[in-house]
């Protein structure tokens, strides 16, 4: 019975639409707290449910990896980027290379993007 309830929650968690981050893949950011505070990478995955997100060379991780033949993959202990949660991060400005908040802003043609609030450069690549 415990079965059953447990799957009819994890189809409502399913249906739930992603809430809205500020944070996308590709971006650089700052981690502004934690053991690697004061350091810059690139994001690498974003994950809006859990609200975290890999960036490249920031808490590195190792871990024991077992082989998998169907996907061509080698067993071993391999370093791994662990999530960090998205309030620790913040997006640095294009134009400053500073730090920044990020806002949402609709354009002319009706195309809602991101700007970094100090500069008020916009981050998001348009057409």
């Amino acid at each position: 019975m415990a079965n059953i309830v447990k799957a009819k929650l994890a189809r409502l968690r399913a249906e739930e639409p992603a809430p809205k981050v500020k944070i996308r893949k590709g971006d650089q950011v700052l981690v502004i707290s934690g053991a690697n505070r004061g350091d810059t990478g690139r994001v690498l995955e974003v994950d809006p449910r859990a609200m975290t997100a890999r960036v490249e060379g920031i808490r590195v991780v190792k871990k024991h990896q077992k082989p998998d033949r169907a996907r061509g993959k080698a067993g071993g202990i391999v370093k791994v980027e662990a999530p960090i949660h998205l309030s620790n991060l913040k997006v640095i400005d294009p134009a400053s290379g500073k730090a920044a908040r990020v806002g949402r802003r609709i354009l002319e043609d009706g195309t809602i993007v991101r700007y970094a609030k100090g500069s008020g450069t916009v981050l998001d690549k348009t057409k």
